[in-house]
């Protein structure tokens, strides 16, 4: 079973970190929230006491002023974007690999390139084909997102049933790449499209671009699918139609390409079956990924099922069962005998044994900092022999029973760090202790504050500035734990009521810091004034150490 080496290892090398660990870098609960356009004033935190308000927690004088440098949200949703579209491009060519196209691949553009009556008409008829393709995926992006609208989409990021249900999605489709079952459309009417793409004209090749989608839909339905769950959990409005637009762009560039060059059809590898082994090393991506999802709704849920071990241990016996397939070990129902490892195989082998040898480390508490984004918090880690910067006792420690400590000490502050996780109890610490504070707003399943906590508050340096030099608030701005009901109030910001603490932290968030991305670093004195601009994700250690001591002076300065 011969392999492309080129084709399969950048198949394995993209997916593996773009498709399957695309992971939102805003984790702010929409529950309960509308954002609109412009900066906030700080007074309308204000709020007034009414038979179905209860007094915020915040007031006027624990507010930034709108003079303070904010966090551009639109340029956050324009990354969140580009990393759907990138997803959406390799998910494309990934597509491409498949049984079901890649054999269609070389008749498609033959032709094209036979019917018509010169080179180049065949070119513009190829061009066409792949135009009406990426019209067609794009239109479905745009019917998701009409269908279930902006607000759904980004209620979606954080919402436990339908996270659960994407991680269900995620395992259909995996069983459908091992060849459990294939999942397929009508073939009534996939016939009556077929039909149709005998007419001539525009006509003609659109329904046959349209068949192509119908016909391939076994294969690329899982990868499609798997796409748009990723571009729903990201909460962005386009998200879905331009996801569809990077795959559609990858799966038509082939065809106008080799039109234009029919020779280059002759460097394509021979079918075989190679193809299906595409299919099953997707398979275990899926499943994989399927397990990220349902680790969020295990956080913001506190279901603990899903502890660091427990999801390593899940992840190592998944990879591990990839590359045991890949030696040929396994086999599923549709595989072909392997009589020997080609080179490509044995050295994607090689990496898949080599990161699961990586990962067995992370069982007694390694940090793994390369996979910690996408990983638990450490915090749920119960066996750990890592003594690292991250253990001991913060210095600021004052016996205070630390509000809402039960829920998320144990299991969502790094450990050896011990901040607050209520705003008003951390300001009133600060002004004991004559500190600033630092406002950490995370998320349960927010990638990129596990990637700062793993990799920029271990350093010696900045660790030690958090725990001496500040009073440190860290408020969840997903978690799902409702409030006491005196606690329940309506946001003067989004006329939405406030019934968790994650709605409470994110309103807080949106409101007075006009950001709804995480994590965002804000540094304040004790009475809430905002000393330095604000940050966010900062992965240079200097930078953010820089970040932290001009606090640090800024404070000084007004004492």
């Amino acid at each position: 079973m011969k392999t492309n080496f080129k084709l399969l290892t950048l198949l394995f090398l993209l997916i593996f970190p773009i498709a399957m660990f695309a992971q939102q870098d805003s984790t702010v609960s929409t529950e309960g929230l509308e954002f609109t356009d412009g900066t906030i004033s700080p007074d309308s935190l204000a709020f007034e006491e009414s038979p179905d308000t209860v007094t915020a927690s915040v007031d006027s004088s624990k507010t930034v002023a709108a003079t303070n440098k904010v966090v551009d949200s639109t340029e956050n949703g324009k990354k969140s974007l580009w990393s759907i579209f990138i997803a959406g491009l390799v998910g494309g060519f990934a597509a491409l690999l498949m049984p079901c196209i890649f054999p269609m691949l070389p008749l498609t553009v033959s032709f094209f390139t036979k019917q018509s009556g010169s080179r180049a008409s065949g070119i513009s008829k190829a061009m066409l084909y792949g135009l009406f393709i990426i019209v067609i995926y794009v239109a479905l992006g745009m019917i998701i997102t009409i269908a279930f609208g902006s607000d759904a989409l980004n209620a979606l990021s954080t919402n436990g049933i339908f996270n659960f249900i994407f991680f269900l999605l995620l395992v259909v489709f995996a069983a459908s790449f091992f060849g459990a079952f294939e999942i397929t459309l009508p073939s009534s009417f996939v016939n009556k499209m077929d039909a149709k793409s005998d007419k001539g004209g525009l006509i003609g090749l659109f329904f046959m671009a349209f068949s192509l989608s119908l016909v391939s839909f076994s294969c690329t339905g899982p990868i499609i699918g798997t796409l748009l769950v990723e571009a729903a959990s990201k909460g962005e409005r386009l998200g879905p139609a331009i996801g569809m637009l990077g795959f559609s762009i990858a799966l038509a560039i082939p065809f106008g390409l080799f039109a234009m060059f029919p020779s280059m059809l002759k460097s394509l590898p021979k079918s075989g079956g190679w193809l299906n082994s595409v299919k099953v090393v997707l398979g275990f991506l899926e499943l994989a990924l399927a397990l990220k999802f349902l680790s969020n709704v295990d956080l913001a849920y506190h279901w603990n099922w899903l502890d660091r071990e427990v999801f390593l241990s899940l992840w190592i016996a998944v990879f591990g069962l990839m590359g045991l397939y890949l030696i040929g070990k396994i086999k599923f129902s549709h595989d072909s005998d392997l009589k020997f490892l080609s080179v490509p195989r044995t050295i994607l082998a090689i990496v898949v044994f080599s990161f699961v040898v990586y990962m067995i480390p992370g069982l007694w508490g390694a940090p793994l900092k390369s996979i910690s984004a996408f990983l638990p918090p450490s915090a749920t880690q119960d066996f750990d022999l890592s003594s690292g910067v991250g253990s001991g006792t913060a210095a600021h420690t004052d016996g205070k029973v630390k509000k809402y400590a039960e829920i998320f000490h144990e299991r969502g502050t790094p450990k050896g760090f011990d901040p607050y996780y209520d705003y008003d109890q951390a300001l009133a610490t600060a002004k004991e202790l004559n500190k600033p504070v630092l406002i950490d707003f995370t998320g349960w399943n927010c990638v990129n504050c596990r990637k700062m906590e793993a990799n920029v508050w271990t350093d010696p340096g900045v660790a030690k500035l958090l725990k001496e030099e500040f009073v440190m608030a860290e408020l969840f701005v997903d978690d799902k734990t409702e409030l006491p009901a005196n606690e329940q109030f309506v946001s003067k910001y989004s006329n939405k009521k406030i019934r968790t603490i994650g709605n409470k932290n994110s309103d807080f968030q949106a409101s007075v810091f006009n950001s709804n991305s995480q994590p965002l670093y804000v540094i304040v004195d004790p009475n809430g004034q905002v000393l330095v601009p604000q940050s966010g994700a900062n992965y240079d250690v200097e930078q953010y150490k820089a970040f932290l001591q001009s606090g640090v002076d800024a404070f000084k300065k007004r004492n």
